[in-house]
């Protein structure tokens, strides 16, 4: 896989992008030569984000917007349409922890909001996007998944449960488009040292995390127009690609 795909006059929509790893896949994907549609509801994030990208050479375009504007998604995808024509690299960042408790303790508002930032505003965004993604020669869909759609650990249910829900999706996506030439698949990226890490894990020493830089450099070669998976999950800590099991 190329470490350092070339992006040149590539067009890649990034939600959650004013922080963590959205921010810098945002950033390194501008500095392979993509313009950036950058999505956030915090102006300021974003207006950073742009100030940093601009300063390298590179181009973006800012969409302050909360993915749980479910109308503002669907629209996003006609005025893409209306701009460009065509979307190239979809990047599915924005999501929330949530609650970290017991099952019986989750708050049903909690988890209705996990879901709906999770699962709900990542399928409005596949579906908004899915026919300018396949106006381009080389469409490539990544969507940000996590360990603990696996490990079902304690205490994680509501945001595991999401995250097994993304990656069904994009398996379902990615086989309704398996002879066209758009590409989908998941990551976990792992432990980060991010906002979100810290919350759901407030007694670790940050300092013993890769740095999100660090992590998204090992995504943004997804967006590639070499890679051929499609369907399957990209381990970041593992450096590998993992097939799901099909039924026997």
């Amino acid at each position: 896989m190329d470490m350092k795909p070339d992006l040149t006059g590539r067009l890649a929509l990034v939600t959650g992008a004013s922080r963590g790893i959205g921010r810098e896949i945002a950033l390194q994907m501008a500095g392979l030569g993509a313009h950036v549609i950058a999505v956030a509801r915090t102006t300021g994030g974003l207006e950073e984000l742009d100030d940093e990208i601009r300063a390298a050479g590179g181009q973006s375009t800012l969409v302050p917007l909360d993915v749980t504007d479910m109308e503002g998604l669907d629209r996003l995808g006609g005025v893409i349409d209306e701009r460009w024509g065509r979307l190239d690299i979809l990047v599915a960042n924005a999501a929330i922890l949530g609650p970290v408790s017991p099952v019986g303790h989750v708050k049903a508002k909690d988890f209705e909001q996990v879901m709906a930032i999770n699962v709900t505003a990542t399928w409005r965004l596949m579906r908004t996007t899915d026919p300018l993604l396949r106006k381009s020669d080389a469409g490539r869909a990544i969507l940000m998944s996590s360990g603990v759609a696996h490990s079902c650990k304690p205490f994680w249910g509501p945001y595991a449960t999401s995250k097994a829900a993304v990656e069904a999706l994009g398996r379902v996506w990615a086989a309704e488009m398996v002879n066209t030439p758009l590409r989908i698949n998941s990551v976990n990226p792992g432990a980060t040292r991010t906002r979100m890490r810290a919350q759901a894990m407030p007694g670790e020493d940050p300092q013993t995390l890769p740095s999100a830089a660090e992590v998204a450099s090992k995504i943004v070669p997804l967006a590639g127009a070499g890679i051929t998976q499609t369907g399957m999950l990209w381990d970041v800590p593992l450096q590998k690609w993992l097939e799901y099991r099909s039924p026997e």
